[in-house]
């Protein structure tokens, strides 16, 4: 089973992370941060509404399952 990291919307106004959702890193072989940075391009895709709305979206830490 992959790792799962938790998705949140940044709310710079009032300074707080919202969860909206997971994604689960299905790669066998850990690929350091390059691979943080597709799982944040994909949660961007997945989550995001708008172009603005997508750089509002961070990933959390690693969550165990």
């Amino acid at each position: 089973m992959g790792k799962v990291y938790r998705v949140y919307r940044v709310d710079y106004v009032t300074r707080m992370k919202i969860p909206i959702g997971t994604v689960t890193e299905r790669r066998s072989q850990p690929r350091g941060s390059a691979n943080l940075i597709g799982l944040l391009k994909l949660a961007r895709q997945i989550f995001g509404k708008s172009p603005e709305d997508q750089f509002r979206i961070i990933l959390g830490e690693e969550q165990a399952i």
